[in-house]
């Protein structure tokens, strides 16, 4: 517990280990139950879960969840509180479910599988009586709040991952139940149909289906949304039906009746059978109070018809189509009856006619099989045809209720709203076999023509009458839907006599006509209404919408608009094609009145109106610009309706010919579209996805022209070329919650049809990858030998340097996977899927450019672009290399850093000088220049250039160039030198990492030139973030664009997407990083100790302080020392430490010192060492600062220390190292061991014979003031903040501390040092027998 304290997790993460010891030593052997309560190790996790660091909290969860993996411990009361209680409160924290690193996106989350893998282990221990109410309670409590999307989605897998037992009864159920409807409402679409799949799992799994009803079980089901996760024809649905055939028998009887009032028996086809006989017959207890009925009871009937005809489709080896037709024609018999009724019957009640056409409805939605095993269903053909052999008496009851003035209360709209649907299911509908067309077709022309009627009918000088008015409303709306049934089925259209009522009504009829209300004597029922109606001002919307729908479809149907001028009229007379000026207007003034679920149509009719206006009244088109964006911009992405009205929006203002005739006249309007290109692209940092339709839709069109503009598409894409540049380097640096999100929605998509909400959830390709993707697979069927396309693409080419040059320009630092380092890496991406396109003409324009980028001083993923780059131009285009040898002839200070840069190029020899019919030459001057690059006084340099001069040698050696015998001696000394370099230094070791590297020992330039080589190895390889990875199988995925000739360059052939990351690019980074995981349990770790908790101090510490003082000759002094972070400019721990002041230092912790200071035996007063006179003490120091250091080397040669060990010779240069050393590094021999190197270090010193002695406040450190220093001691001093790592503290033979009476946890880490140095100069002194110290 006070190690926690610290909140530290490099102190704390050693200490978890122990926790297993601790559980083992707590559980007897013998008896297998408790010793010691499991509350007090519960107490330990409840501080970690308390934790405000949050990875301290995972790693508390994390270890907590891995106990049971390895052991297995006794029930305890207090362990399953503690999961329902404090673990499941940690485990609502959606950062615990994050990526490890290395791991890749989409492999998921590491906590969620060990929770799944616990708390299948913990349940399945459980005793059997226990297993009931343990799970209910942790259901009730995912139940009792609000999660997150994340949270919830990996509980419900762990839940689902129980292993199978009958432990959920009716409770049980409803709890789960209550977590589908009271938690997810606002979740990610995705994460919340992967969601329900578990949940449905973990009720097959866990539900005693003896305790449970048929009925209980519907309820259940009713709650999934099966647009989202239960949709028929995927594999979960085909596992509940297999669930429900195994259990069929089992289900229990309800104590009361079910939802229905139906009393069930046991059988599923009998349930299922009385359930449409009680839905079809309305209760005697129901009044007509004309309302319509609750649609989640048709959903109810439609979900169990369909699942009982399916199960009884698997009790058949093979698929019987006569036996499927008999089971559903028994299901539907009573529904198919009172449909065969409607048109002759007019005295059926009115809530079962309702009941009726909602279950038809809900019939035909659901049936429709997803997934692969849609060709053979057999279920929806057998649907169709009992529904088509009704059609006809549900077509007259259709053409009745909405023609013969029978809706004529604002409750009557809803049922408008459901006959419109019935009509268009209807209408999708194949006809009977024989006969030509839809089933409803009979009925179009009456229905259309009744509508035109009522509408036509002005009622000039009547009160407008509620009944009037809604009957006006439900024509309008009829109408409109005509016109969509006759726009999606071309078939139903009819024939060219019959063709004009709708335009001469639209004729009569004024554009955005509203629906007038009725008088205020009958509001009153109005009001009645309005609880469950919508109010009137819907209702006009929704008038006014069904006109411009009606609109949409003749614009549509008359495509070629007529001219402007007024004089010429047409027959029928349409005053929207008559003046589309006015139209366009009207449409307008139609967008400031309806709310924006209602604006779709009017923005078809802008689509199909403004390509006729943009040339002659351009100020109209740009107010028509201007209030449609404004209406997308105030909508929210997670709306329903935005993403539809985003798409009709990008279609009317980037329509193929708007963009061509305002790209022609130069105009406002050609600069307001790119006002808005630019907004969208601002959009789509906040609302993922925007981007992405604007791109598709321009790139489709540019690919596929419309008929109007032939040659025009593709100088619509050099017009607005900004577009394509925004998209080749498109892509925003996410937070960590939007990244989290976006790797679990790839987890689930990586799931396939495992996971159903897969399967019936559409996969809408938001990602911002798939922007880039898009404008990759454009350019890749782009025409290189077309002229117009060539052009195209070289002018994006020196635009995508202009940009790389500005943001490498920029005075920002560019960090590693910043938006800059993305930016230029996307930039260099593209210009290499353009290379093949460029010819020698156009790089003679850029190749200075290119070279010029390679002096910048960039990350490594951007200089291997390059590099790559400047090594194909010089394979294709030998003429380039007097340039390239030109870069090496710049002034070595500009050289500093991009040589390496040139040097790699040249590494790539063979490639280069491929297409040289005379090679010698080249060879000759690569030799010369990786010589001398070779005595370069920094060491990479000389790495990289030997890399270099090694390729060019085995060139020269293959084609026995004999006059270059003269520099064979140098070059081959020089190569054997690196190669036989003794020991394990760091000069041997780079240069096997360099030449492991991939870049040198696996990239081929020419046989690695591949889409997955640039977007996908080469980021993974060069270290970038994996949001930078894009997947090969993206490319093939978004099929918005067809791959083109191109599609062999996508894929690798090569070894090189078997490699892994190495670590030339940074050296020595994380090789010891997962040492401390390696060790199962360690023997000594940190111990934070508390001073004040100690009530004594120890007895030594009471020694007389005046005695010392005296036999010191000093005075007796205040002396306070003042501890600060060594961090800290101002603390430096450097200052002038006298012997007067060490032994005053010395008194507080109860040490004695005799004598004066001064000499020491085997120094000299200069301070030179004596002859034989240097102790075997040596000191090593981790990772301080160089003013910390210099008081170190001042302190230790002092004291004859034999040696002083520095992660850094270089601090000896720092002028405050030699203010504060005052020349001691003169007389000391300073040895340099890097960080990494220590471990290797100290176990070669153990060799020799030393004993490694730790400063550190361990649990088994011993005082300063009770130890005895052997003669070869190394002291091992520790960062002052954070001690000696855990991983080298295994390595000491001992641990020593200095103890302490104050409150400060620790001494200045220069400080401690001395006080140990003198302490052993003094021991050392007495066993000399001297007498001064």
């Amino acid at each position: 517990m006070e190690t926690l304290e610290g909140n530290q997790i490099h102190v704390i993460k050693p200490v978890l280990p122990k926790l297993n010891s601790l559980f083992e030593y707590a559980v007897s052997e013998e008896t297998g139950r408790w010793l010691l309560h499991p509350s007090w190790h519960l107490c330990v996790y409840k501080r970690m879960l308390e934790s405000e660091n949050k990875i301290l909290a995972k790693e508390g969860v994390t270890h907590f969840l891995q106990l049971y993996e390895t052991k297995v411990l006794p029930f305890s009361p207090e362990l399953s509180e503690f999961i329902i209680g404090p673990l499941m409160d940690a485990l609502s924290e959606s950062s615990l479910y994050g990526r490890s690193p290395g791991q890749q996106i989409g492999s998921g989350s590491p906590l969620g599988l060990k929770l799944q893998r616990f708390l299948a282990a913990y349940v399945s221990l459980l005793p059997e009586e226990l297993k009931s109410s343990f799970l209910l309670k942790l259901i009730q409590k995912m139940s009792s709040r609000h999660w997150c999307a994340v949270p919830i989605l990996f509980l419900s897998k762990a839940l689902a991952s129980v292993p199978r037992c009958k432990a959920l009864g009716l409770e049980g159920l409803l709890a789960l139940r209550g977590v589908l409807q009271c938690t997810m409402a606002t979740h990610q679409i995705l994460l919340r149909g992967a969601a329900q799949c578990h949940l449905l799992h973990a009720a097959m799994n866990l539900v005693d289906v003896e305790e449970v009803s048929l009925s209980d079980i519907s309820a259940f089901l009713t709650s999934l949304r099966q647009e989202e996760s239960l949709g028929r024809g995927t594999a979960l649905w085909t596992e509940l039906c297999d669930w429900l055939r195994v259990n069929e028998s089992c289900f229990g009887r309800p104590s009361t009746c079910g939802s229905l009032g139906l009393q069930e028996t046991c059988s599923l086809n009998a349930y299922v059978k009385s359930l449409v006989q009680e839905y079809i017959t309305s209760p005697a207890w129901e009044r007509e109070n004309g309302r319509m009925p609750d649609w989640a009871e048709a959903k109810l009937v439609a979900l169990m018809v369909l699942l009982a005809v399916d199960v009884e489709g698997r009790k058949v080896q093979h698929s019987e189509r006569q036996r499927t037709q008999n089971v559903l024609r028994l299901f539907l018999e009573p529904l198919l009856d009172a449909l065969a009724k409607l048109g002759s019957n007019a005295y059926l009640p009115l809530r079962k006619t309702d009941r009726c056409l909602q279950a038809l409805v809900t019939l035909l939605r659901t049936c429709s099989p997803k997934g692969a095993g849609a060709r053979d269903d057999e279920v929806s053909p057998l649907l169709q045809d009992f529904v088509v052999s009704a059609t006809e008496s549900i077509s007259s009851f259709l053409l009745r209720r909405l023609t013969m003035n029978e809706l004529s209360s604002v409750a009557d709209l809803d049922r408008c709203h459901l006959y419109l649907q019935v009509f268009a299911e209807l209408a999708g509908l194949p006809g009977k076999r024989g006969e030509r067309g839809s089933p409803v077709l009979r009925i179009i022309a009456p229905l259309r023509n009744a509508s035109i009627r009522h509408l036509q009918d002005t009622d000039s000088g009547l009160v407008p009458t509620l009944g009037r008015q809604v009957q006006r409303a439900v024509s309008m709306a009829a109408l409109a839907a005509v016109c969509e049934a006759l726009d999606q089925t071309p078939e139903l259209q009819l024939d060219p006599p019959d063709a004009g009522p709708t335009e001469q009504l639209l004729a009569a009829l004024p554009l955005n006509q509203r629906l007038q209300k009725p008088q205020p004597e009958e509001q009153s029922s109005l009001l009645e209404e309005s609880s469950s109606s919508p109010g009137w001002g819907r209702i006009a919307a929704q008038y006014i919408h069904d006109q411009w729908a009606c609109l949409a479809f003749l614009l549509k149907k008359h495509r070629a608009l007529p001219p402007t001028s007024e004089g010429a009229l047409l027959d029928p007379v349409l005053p929207a094609l008559q003046t589309p000026a006015r139209t366009l207007q009207a449409a307008l003034a139609a967008l400031t009145v309806l709310p924006t679920d209602r604006v779709l149509p009017v923005f078809r009719c802008m689509k199909l109106l403004v390509p006729q206006l943009l040339a002659s009244s351009e100020s109209v088109c740009i107010e028509a610009f201007d209030m449609a964006w404004k209406i997308i911009s105030t909508l929210s992405n997670t709306q329903l309706v935005f993403w539809s009205n985003l798409k009709a929006f990008v279609q009317f203002v980037f329509d193929t010919k708007v963009l061509s005739i305002a790209a022609k006249t130069k105009g406002q309007a050609y600069f307001k579209i790119k006002e808005i290109m630019h907004q969208m692209i601002e959009m789509s940092a906040v609302k993922t996805g925007v981007f992405n339709t604007l791109i598709t839709h321009c790139c489709r069109s540019w690919v596929v022209p419309a008929p109007e503009v032939p040659q025009g598409s593709l100088s619509n894409a050099a017009d607005y070329s900004e577009l394509l540049l925004e998209a080749c380097v498109f892509g925003t640096v996410f937070r960590r919650d939007q990244r989290l999100i976006q790797d679990i929605q790839t987890f689930i998509e990586n799931l396939g049809h495992d996971c159903a909400a897969n399967v019936v959830i559409e996969n809408t390709k938001r990602e911002d990858h798939y922007v880039r993707v898009c404008a990759v697979k454009f350019l890749c069927l782009l025409d290189d030998s077309n002229v117009s396309h060539k052009a195209f693409m070289e002018d994006l080419a020196i635009k995508l340097l202009e940009k790389e040059a500005l943001v490498s320009s920029s005075r920002t630092r560019c960090y590693v996977n910043s938006q800059q380092h993305r930016v230029q890496n996307r930039v260099w991406q593209i210009l290499l899927v353009l290379f093949p396109r460029f010819d020698q003409n156009f790089l003679n324009r850029i190749i200075d450019k290119i070279l010029q980028a390679g002096f910048i001083n960039n990350q490594a993923s951007i200089k291997y672009y390059i590099e790559w780059i400047i090594i194909l131009i010089l394979h294709k285009f030998p003429q380039f290399l007097p340039k390239f040898w030109d870069c090496f002839s710049c002034g070595e200070e500009h050289l500093k850093t991009s040589i390496c840069t040139f040097l790699s190029v040249l590494s790539h020899l063979d490639i280069i000088t491929q297409n040289l019919p005379e090679k010698r030459l080249a060879l000759k001057q690569a030799l010369v220049i990786a010589l001398q690059w070779g005595f370069s006084h920094n060491f990479s340099v000389r790495l990289y250039a030997l890399v270099a001069l090694n390729k060019a040698w085995g060139m020269c050696k293959t084609l026995r160039m004999g006059e270059l015998d003269a520099l064979a001696s140098v070059i081959e000394s020089s190569l054997s030198q690196v190669e036989s370099t003794p020991g394990a230094g760091n000069a041997k070791r780079n240069w096997q990492r360099i030449q492991d590297h991939f870049f040198f020992a696996a990239f081929h330039p020419l046989q690695d030139y591949c889409l997955e080589t640039i977007f996908h190895i080469l980021p993974r390889l060069a270290g970038l973030v994996e949001d930078e990875w894009i997947a090969i199988d993206k490319f093939a995925k978004f099929t918005d664009l067809p791959s083109g000739a191109g599609a062999h360059r996508y894929l690798s052939a090569t070894r090189l997407r078997e490699l892994r990351p190495g670590d030339w690019a940074q050296q020595d980074a994380g090789s010891h990083s997962g040492e401390a995981d390696n060790q199962s349990e360690w023997t000594d770790v940190q111990k934070k100790v508390i001073p004040w908790r100690h009530a004594t101090p120890d007895a030594d510490l009471e020694l007389a302080f005046q005695d010392r003082a005296a036999k010191l000759g000093k005075a007796i002094s205040h002396l306070i020392v003042v501890a600060s972070l060594i961090d800290k400019p101002t603390n430096l721990g450097g200052s002038r430490v006298s012997g007067a002041r060490l032994d005053s230092i010395l008194q507080t912790v109860g040490q004695s010192a005799h004598g004066r200071m001064g000499c020491l035996p085997g120094v000299t007063r200069c301070g030179r060492p004596r002859s034989g006179g240097h102790s075997a003490l040596s000191l090593v120091l981790r990772t301080v600062m160089p003013a910390c250091s210099a008081g170190l080397c001042r302190t230790c040669e002092v004291f004859g220390a034999a040696a002083l060990v520095v992660g850094s010779l270089q601090c000896v240069s720092d002028k405050q190292f030699q203010q504060l050393s005052v020349s001691a590094e003169q007389w000391l021999p300073l040895v340099e061991v890097k960080p990494p190197q220590l471990a290797a270090y100290l176990r070669r010193k153990q060799a020799e014979g030393y004993t490694v002695i730790g400063v550190e406040q361990t649990a088994r450190s011993t005082a300063l003031t009770q130890y005895c220093f052997p003669e070869r001691s190394l002291l091992l001093l520790g960062n002052e903040r954070e001690g000696i790592p855990a991983n080298l503290i295994q390595q000491l033979d001992v641990c020593v501390e200095i103890p302490q009476q104050g409150i400060t946890r620790s001494l200045n880490v220069h400080v401690s040092g001395a006080l140990l140095i003198w302490e052993y100069a003094r021991q050392h002194l007495r066993r000399r027998g001297g007498t001064q110290a």
